[in-house]
């Protein structure tokens, strides 16, 4: 049995940067490393390194995704998978201002939904190397991959589909 009226815990040197006392707002750092799987879509993501786009069809009434998807929201059939072009036109935009953590250092940027032929719904993804006074409803674009996948949705994005 121990009996130490002066124990401490141990210390470093470290201490806690305030950025106010009242409230009182701290500096902590925080950080995790997350194991995500993507199940059903992950042919989604492995295509996206094929440079392909997959989508999903449904087996019975044939309504066609611009996403993955298990089953057709319009009938409850189950869907198979879908290669879709990798042209189509800008359906609607916005520019993003404000972005979350990931993106933040490059605002603002162009978002766009993109309407495929033969495609009944659309897919959102980043439009790049146009202004956005010159983007507009309709204009032709086509995917392009990032070299090095990173297994994420931003592998792929969009620029103009513009004849040289």
């Amino acid at each position: 049995m121990t009996i130490n009226p002066n124990a401490k815990l141990p210390e470093d040197e470290s201490g806690t940067i305030v950025f106010s006392t009242d409230p009182l707002v701290i500096k902590y750092h925080y950080e995790i490393d997350y194991i995500h799987s993507y199940a059903q879509d992950s042919e989604f993501f492995r295509a996206l390194g094929k440079h392909k786009l997959m989508g999903s069809k449904c087996k019975k009434c044939g309504y066609v995704y611009a996403t993955p998807r298990a089953h057709c929201m319009m009938c409850g059939s189950e869907t198979e998978w879908y290669e879709l072009p990798l042209k189509g036109k800008v359906h609607t935009f916005t520019t993003c201002y404000f972005s979350g953590e990931e993106f933040l250092n490059e605002t603002p940027f162009n978002l766009i939904m993109v309407e495929f032929e033969g495609v009944n719904s659309l897919f959102m993804s980043r439009l790049i190397g146009a202004d956005t006074e010159d983007i507009y409803i309709g204009m032709p674009v086509k995917a392009k991959f990032r070299r090095n996948q990173k297994m994420n949705v931003t592998d792929v994005y969009f620029v103009p589909d513009v004849d040289k």
